[in-house]
């Protein structure tokens, strides 16, 4: 099924509203706290340090996306300039790595609510599902309004805590030892804060769906990394100057510990609201780009082919979207426990992104049709150079949750297997051998 059918609704802050929707969720109501304990104040050298590798990797998403806009991007790509093989490996991991980061999602929104109404917890994550997949079924125009609304209250909720904690109870002598555990310490907890930035290139995904994608996408992607930075740096620093690094440490929910010295008995349900708007639009932004990957690998061919097809109403991936649903579901029966799941969420994105970082250095050197129709790019020089050092940065990066909990890659490691079964079996049947390149979704 052709990706012209897919329905263009997706203009520039749309793009920016999934990047920064899909970045920032769950990651600074959990993440800053452990940093905190490893780098004291200094967590936020190690923040920037975190975004290096995804300003990085972002320059790479920037110019493929501005020379080759397409849906499913992270196994479109690969497929077309690495290897059909390798874009199956990449789709086929991020099956797991998608449907743990919706369980995430849900998970802790469901525990911020609780905080307020005691709800039971799948029942109520499968509701979240429900309302998700509504979101994405009826156009992806509907998709980016409700995230743009979602965007908007959170940003709002956030600069009432910077604006009034930074002014009425931020005390800069709180900062200080700024680094009580030295350069180490900082530098260990730059992996915990990486996850900050996962996500940032979500629009790449529905590529195809956005309006005037060779300028709004490389645009939108440099809007969303630079505010999702000096938001993680305003509300870290003012976190840091309320409660300091060691009150930061030992806070379970340091955020809502923060906003409690001076907004009272409001800061519960506000910080709630937070949480509620910033996971959501999260949620959201997940469900419409697994959708795209899903619909473009069965476009392809290289899952069931109904994944590939398109409402004739909605122009959307509905049976994609309705896949991803009955995914998520399946999710519930993974282990709720968050350093599982962040793992198995964030190795197979690591892999992504070096890949992606690959085949820009791949378009690069060798397609100087692609590299010039661009309409963002540096010098070849700097864009093949950027290219591998992001490269080599995600890769490295995969090893590092190695001694926190080995679990996530066995389990990664046997989805392989199976993913590698599948395709044996599927072959074998149909006969078919590997596509040709020229034959990929594009």
């Amino acid at each position: 099924m052709s990706e012209r059918q897919l329905a263009k609704g997706i203009d520039l802050w749309g793009v920016v509203a999934l990047g920064i929707g899909t970045a920032v969720g769950v990651s600074i109501f959990s993440a800053i706290g452990p940093a905190a304990k490893l780098a004291g104040p200094a967590m936020l050298l190690s923040a920037l340090c975190a975004a290096l590798p995804m300003y990085l990797i972002a320059v790479s998403y920037a110019f493929l996306g501005s020379a080759i806009p397409v849906s499913g991007a992270s196994f479109s790509w690969p497929a077309r300039f690495l290897h059909p093989v390798w874009g199956f490996y990449i789709g086929w991991v991020r099956i797991i790595a998608n449907v743990g980061a919706i369980v995430v999602l849900a998970l802790v929104l469901v525990r911020y609510v609780s905080m307020l109404w005691p709800l039971p917890t799948k029942p109520t994550m499968l509701v979240l599902f429900s309302l998700a997949l509504l979101a994405n079924l009826f156009g992806i125009h509907i998709a980016a309004r409700i995230q743009k609304i979602l965007l908007a209250g959170m940003l709002l909720l956030f600069a009432l805590f910077v604006g009034w904690g930074g002014t009425t109870a931020a005390d800069t002598a709180h900062l200080q030892p700024f680094l009580p555990h030295g350069f180490i310490g900082m530098l260990a907890a730059t992996p915990l804060l990486t996850g900050l930035f996962f996500g940032i290139e979500a629009a790449t995904e529905a590529g195809a769906e956005v309006d005037d994608g060779q300028r709004n996408i490389p645009i939108g992607i440099a809007v969303s990394i630079g505010s999702a930075t000096l938001l993680y740096l305003a509300v870290g620093f003012v976190a840091l100057a309320i409660l300091g690094g060691d009150g930061l440490a030992a806070s379970q929910a340091p955020i809502l510990d923060a906003a409690k010295r001076f907004m009272g008995p409001l800061a519960t349900p506000l910080i709630v609201l937070a949480a509620v708007l910033s996971i959501g639009k999260s949620l959201n932004a997940l469900f419409a780009m697994f959708s795209r990957s899903l619909y473009a690998m069965g476009a392809a061919g290289m899952l069931p082919k109904a994944l590939g097809r398109v409402h004739p109403r909605w122009q959307t991936p509905h049976v994609a979207l309705v896949t991803v649903f009955g995914l998520a579901c399946i999710g519930l029966l993974l282990p709720m426990e968050l350093t599982f799941l962040f793992l198995a969420v964030n190795i197979p994105n690591l892999l992504k992104y070096g890949s992606i970082c690959l085949v820009a250095a791949r378009v690069t050197e060798g397609h100087p049709d692609i590299y010039g129709k661009a309409a963002f790019k540096f010098s070849k020089h700097w864009t093949r150079g950027l290219a591998y050092a992001g490269a080599l940065c995600a890769f490295a990066m995969i090893f590092v949750g190695l001694e926190a909990d080995w679990r996530p890659y066995a389990l990664l490691g046997g989805w392989i297997v199976v993913g590698a079964a599948m395709r044996a079996l599927s072959r074998q049947a149909s006969g078919d051998h590997d596509m040709p390149m020229g034959d990929l979704p594009r």
